[in-house]
């Protein structure tokens, strides 16, 4: 006669921590750095006194959620498990209007906490020292009291742009001058020094003057500036933007991955999320070490 016994599985312990060592995240962000390239620039000392970094171990892997207030303005960062993702959201969704960079196996679980008016998978371009080939041309470098003249470019197509004198003198831009007209712009999203990395962005031609090559000048200068200043340099590009992409591939630019960018509201289920707070606060651990189960 054999008897036979059934174990229950043990339920996994979740637990979600506030993260306070930039130094131990940044080792951690340094193998997909090129996703987490915005994240790492949080970690620089002005943005860490602006951010706020999450962690949690589900499903045998870790996620980490960074949400900061610096930079683009208010944006958060979803790296690792798609599961841990959606437990730190749950808990912490971030502010109520935030721009959101993730991989596409993060959708799902930024989407149940935010309503998502735009969301745009987007291809990741990297470009070194060794790989850049720069364009031939004359680009002006911009200056932060010329942050009027850059906004009217940038609203040449639609709604009024914001940019701030600080954001231009913090970062890097650079734009083309056509009979005394600034007609095309480029720029970054963030510098990362310590890490080694930025982000260009911001790359914008008045819609009177596309075809002419004019971004790509400008993106050329940029990027020329950011790698002396970061060895690496990525960019975001729509894959069906196909004149972009052979652009960013001429200056040695090439496909490393696959990003999300998305504009995203917090759901109204604020009090929910401070109910589930407090009720895992009293299974242990506290403000900065929330445990699930």
């Amino acid at each position: 006669m054999t008897l036979s016994l059934r174990l229950g599985q043990a339920r996994e312990r979740i637990v979600i921590s506030r993260r306070r060592d930039p130094s131990a995240l940044a080792a951690q962000l340094y193998a997909q750095r090129y996703i987490a390239a915005y994240a790492l620039a949080q970690l620089e000392p002005a943005g860490w006194e602006r951010s706020e970094w999450w962690s949690c171990r589900a499903g045998g892997a870790e996620a980490i959620v960074c949400h900061s207030y610096a930079g683009l303005g208010q944006a958060t960062t979803l790296l690792g498990s798609p599961e841990g993702v959606g437990q730190i959201l749950g808990l912490h969704p971030g502010p109520p209007r935030t721009f959101a960079i993730c991989e596409p196996q993060h959708v799902d679980a930024l989407a149940e906490a935010h309503t998502l008016p735009t969301c745009r998978r987007m291809l990741r371009m990297l470009v070194t020292a060794r790989s850049f080939r720069p364009a031939g041309g004359e680009t002006t470098a911009l200056l932060g009291r010329q942050v009027q003249v850059i906004n009217r470019l940038y609203s040449s197509e639609g709604g009024p742009t914001y940019y701030s004198r600080e954001h231009i003198e913090d970062g890097c831009y650079h734009g083309v001058v056509d009979e005394g007209r600034l007609v095309a712009v480029a720029g970054t999203h963030s510098i990362s020094r310590s890490h080694g990395i930025s982000v260009l962005g911001n790359v914008f031609t008045h819609p009177q003057h596309r075809g002419r090559g004019f971004a790509k000048l400008a993106t050329s200068a940029v990027t020329a500036e950011l790698l002396r200043q970061t060895g690496e340099v990525v960019l975001s590009v729509d894959p069906q933007n196909e004149p972009a992409v052979r652009a960013y591939r001429a200056l040695g630019y090439t496909e490393v991955g696959w990003i999300v960018e998305a504009s995203a509201n917090r759901r109204a289920n604020g009090m929910q999320a401070a109910l589930r707070r407090w009720l895992a606060q009293r299974r242990g651990g506290g403000a900065d070490e929330i445990v699930l189960r």
